[in-house]
């Protein structure tokens, strides 16, 4: 499906509703934006709680307090790549 959308001077754009109904996009949704060479994919977020369970954490990692995960993804985010 192709549909067209304007962008205002304000750079936004009205999500065409062929568009909000193929993805089940309501109000309130938040999507996210994948630019791709000179494309760009839209695509509606999943709900992030009904994720909660689906991914295996290893038994060293449960419980873990969730400022000193941040802290330590930092850190390595802050090293730099050989």
């Amino acid at each position: 499906m192709d549909v067209a959308a304007r962008v205002t001077s304000k750079g936004q754009v009205t999500v065409p509703k062929a568009v909000r109904d193929a993805l089940g996009i309501e109000t309130g949704d938040e999507v996210v934006f994948r630019v791709d060479g000179n494309r760009a994919v839209l695509a509606r977020t999943p709900d992030f709680l009904g994720l909660a369970g689906t991914v295996k954490v290893p038994a060293a990692k449960r419980n873990a307090v969730w400022d000193d995960v941040l802290r330590a993804a930092r850190v390595t985010r802050a090293q730099p790549r050989e």
